[in-house]
């Protein structure tokens, strides 16, 4: 079963995160949506997500991973070195979560903002929902 990385489809830096998954994704472990499609929106309901929930989520077998467990998740299952990164799990949430709102509030500022989604390549486009 495939793990679903919903995300911010208007976020430049959320835009840049899942061509990276991709491209550290070989297997197509990870399928993608992002929080302003309509499909993006009925797993949030499905899930109870607030509608103003600010960061990347992953939806795996029922199971909701949100903010830094969400980007730990992720790097647990890429190709390569990225897998080291779950280490930082034995942080404590609390910490965690606190640097990652802080990058999430920022986001915009920093990376900038898309008038709309970003339209999938021919390639990849079968792992968007």
């Amino acid at each position: 079963m495939a793990a679903i990385v919903l995300f911010d489809g208007e976020c430049n830096f959320c835009d840049a995160s899942v061509q990276f998954i991709i491209a550290r994704d070989p297997l197509g472990y990870f399928h993608f949506a992002a929080l302003q499609s309509e499909i993006g929106e009925e797993l949030q309901k499905k899930h109870q997500i607030p509608a103003n929930f600010d960061g990347v989520l992953v939806i795996e077998n029922n199971t909701v991973y949100h903010s830094s467990d969400a980007a730990l998740y992720i790097c647990k299952h890429l190709k390569g070195m990225w897998k080291v990164f779950y280490i930082f799990k034995i942080v404590p949430k609390t910490f965690r979560n606190a640097l990652y709102k802080i990058f999430a509030n920022n986001r915009y500022k920093w990376f900038g903002k898309k008038d709309s989604c970003m339209i999938p390549s021919p390639e990849v486009r079968n792992r968007f929902l």
